[in-house]
């Protein structure tokens, strides 16, 4: 079984920045080639993908957060990371971490304020 645990949430002032981390623990198998991925719900929305990681190193980016979010991934601590710079308040909202087919369900909280 797969545990996740984000962390680094918190309430930022728009145009700040935050890192959100996410440790993966349990039995994984060969993690550095499973795809990892952030995804995102804000109040009475529906979740979105915002960001992936592939084990091939490729990463892909909502249009909404690209040239702002960063993914990236330490296969050896089994961690993935969300670098957010310039945020804004359309990125509030809660922030799961997935590593391939498994999405946490405990989130991390990011408001950002105008």
């Amino acid at each position: 079984q797969v545990q996740l645990v984000e962390s680094g949430g918190g309430l930022v002032q728009a145009g700040g920045s935050l890192r959100l981390s996410c440790a993966a623990s349990g039995i994984i198998f060969r993690f550095n080639a499973l795809t990892l991925g952030w995804y995102r719900q804000a109040p009475g929305k529906q979740r979105e993908l915002v960001a992936t990681s592939t084990g091939t190193g490729d990463t892909t980016y909502a249009d909404s957060v690209k040239g702002r979010f960063t993914i990236s991934r330490d296969n050896i601590r089994k961690k993935v990371y969300l670098q957010m710079n310039n945020l804004k308040p359309e990125d509030t909202g809660a922030y799961y971490c997935s590593v391939g087919n498994v999405v946490s369900s405990q989130g991390t909280q990011v408001i950002v304020s105008s």
